[in-house]
């Protein structure tokens, strides 16, 4: 295949994937403004007029699924997505730095812990909850969140902090500094752009869950985004159109979240790459 063959090629592979990508986010966003009796009819036609009548229906729900979702999800991810910064971070700089045999073995045990999918241990989770009292509760639901994230975060800062000299921490430490605060206030300043990749991919995988929350909390002790939009379609549902604007409005916080936070996205997953 010669250099002009590759000269179009490439361009028309590029837009037919980003045209798949495309394709479900333009769906959805012109059926939140499109009436519902439009949308199985036409489900890809533009939204003209417009109509803000999907959404005034799901924010003004009787029953505040919405509300209550987002209230949920926004308490349960902000609580697990700062301790689970706080853990790994504290926990990826130890391992990264000890040459004990007891921190190898820890660091493959948490390894191991990234290849277990959560329906494959919901069973002994809520064993567990119910053993602790914190069955269908927040504060269970964060709980399993960072016993099964810890992994993932403790990963990721473990390849950034071996690229943080260590003359910094030893020097901090020929001052009179603890470890302690040679951590706080020498190393995790340095670990911002980690700090950030680590609460976007949490951050978004904590939101999108769908599966633990609903076992977890149950259906009468609260619900998340997620789970809302589940709830809101019934056994005979036709309003397609609240569907879409439930699913709009549940994605806007966690993409302006992604938004805040781009700046040091990409700088944290490449940072660990520079020394090892």
């Amino acid at each position: 295949m010669d250099d002009r063959t590759h000269s179009w090629l490439r361009p028309l592979v590029a837009v037919f994937v980003g045209a798949v990508f495309f394709l479900p986010l333009y769906l959805v966003v012109v059926n939140v403004f499109k009436p519902g009796a439009d949308i199985v009819p036409h489900p890809a036609a533009l939204p003209l007029p417009p109509t803000l009548d999907n959404i005034g229906a799901v924010l003004s729900r009787p029953d505040n699924l919405f509300t209550f979702g987002l209230i949920n999800s926004i308490a349960v991810t902000a609580l697990s997505i700062t301790i689970l910064t706080v853990l790994s971070a504290m926990l990826g700089h130890y391992l990264a730095r000890s040459k004990r045999v007891l921190a190898k073995v820890a660091m493959v045990t948490l390894l191991c812990g990234l290849m277990i999918p959560v329906p494959v241990i919901l069973e002994p989770i809520t064993g567990v909850l119910k053993t602790l009292g914190l069955m269908t509760s927040l504060q269970g639901l964060v709980l399993v969140n960072v016993g099964y994230y810890v992994p993932f975060g403790v990963l990721l800062f473990m390849g950034f902090v071996r690229s943080v000299p260590l003359e910094l921490e030893e020097a901090a430490e020929l001052d009179g500094a603890s470890k302690l605060r040679v951590f706080w206030q020498v190393v995790f300043p340095l670990l911002r752009p980690a700090s950030a990749s680590v609460l976007i991919f949490l951050g978004v995988w904590i939101w999108n869950d769908f599966l633990t929350p609903l076992i977890l909390l149950g259906p009468d002790s609260g619900t998340t985004v997620t789970v809302g939009v589940y709830r809101a379609i019934g056994q005979h549902q036709s309003d397609f159109g609240a569907v879409f604007a439930f699913m709009f409005l549940a994605t806007l916080p966690i993409l302006v979240f992604y938004l805040a936070l781009q700046k040091n996205f990409v700088k944290g997953l490449t940072g660990g790459a520079v020394k090892g």
